[in-house]
Formats: C-alpha cells, structure tokens, sequence
C-alpha cells in the first residue's frame, strides 16, 4: 500500500527564519510523508544564523534551505501543494496566486523573532520560542487522520491547530 505524500509550503514575509524552520521541522518529523518548501513576499538574502544555529543543534536537516520567491510555487508548471500555511501577517495580507493543487491553506500567526530587541541572549530566547511553537503546531499537524477527514473538516482542523493559544 503506497503511503500519500503530502506537499506542503509555508509563506512569511522574509522567508529567513519562521518559514524555514517549520519547512526543516516538518521534512524531519513529517518521516516521508511530507514534503516541505518554504518561500517569502520579499525574500531575505540570507537565512538568519541563528535559526540555521537552532535547527543544526536540534538536529533539523538545513542543507535545502534558501530564501525563495513565493512566485517560484505559483509558476506554470509548479508542482502541486496540498497545504499552504502563512505564517505572518504580511504574507496573509498578500495578494496570493491561486495555487496548483487548490491546497488548503491556512493562517498560522507566529510572532516574527527578527523584530525582538534586547541581549543576545533575549533574541535568542525569541527565536527559540517560535521553534518550540511550530514544533507544537507540527506535531499536531501530522497526527490529523487525514485519511478519515473530507475538505472541510480538514480545513477546519488545520485553522484551529493555526489559532490554538500555546503555539
């Protein structure tokens, strides 16, 4: 019996920290049955060093991971996506295309640790915080009994996972 793998892109609006952690997160615990990508509205040069410094510690994979234009999972041609999940208020407030697939999207507000001011130590806590919340919202996502769950219902459970209060 073959196993569905899903494909799954998460949008934010630099695509060099929260984006890309839950694409790391996701392609690790996600065991194959999921395929993660991430993308920004405005991409970053770079990923920040501290998420690629979080993800190598925590043993997330970060040879894949670049900032990309959210216009290159659009594309004539793209691949299908089964789930798109924006992850800060900018890209949510994005014109977005209309994606190959027609996937169930979400918003999954997630607080943007590049705008935390303070100690090192304080910035570091901030994106540590954002790891340990989509980590949660991961774990959760991948348990859904996808198999059992119309659209709707599938829509449905994503959004509350997205406006769950300890993510």
């Amino acid at each position: 019996m073959q196993i569905e793998t899903y494909r799954v892109l998460f949008l934010s609006r630099r695509n060099s920290a929260r984006s890309v952690m839950a694409e790391a997160i996701l392609n690790k615990v996600g065991r194959g049955r999921f395929e993660a990508v991430s993308a920004a509205v405005d991409p970053a040069p770079v990923i920040e060093p501290i998420v690629l410094e979080l993800l190598r510690n925590a043993d997330y994979p970060i040879e894949e991971l670049t900032p990309r234009h959210f216009g290159t999972f659009a594309d004539a041609g793209a691949a299908d996506l089964d789930f798109v999940f924006t992850l800060s208020d900018t890209a949510a407030g994005e014109a977005l295309p209309e994606w190959p697939g027609l996937p169930i999207t979400s918003h999954w507000r997630c607080p943007d640790p590049i705008l935390v001011e303070g100690e090192a130590w304080q910035r570091k806590q901030a994106f540590m915080q954002v790891l340990a919340g989509l980590e949660r919202r991961l774990n959760i996502f991948i348990n859904l009994p996808f198999a059992s769950l119309d659209r709707m219902s599938l829509q449905n459970q994503v959004r509350g996972i997205g406006e769950a209060q300890d993510a």
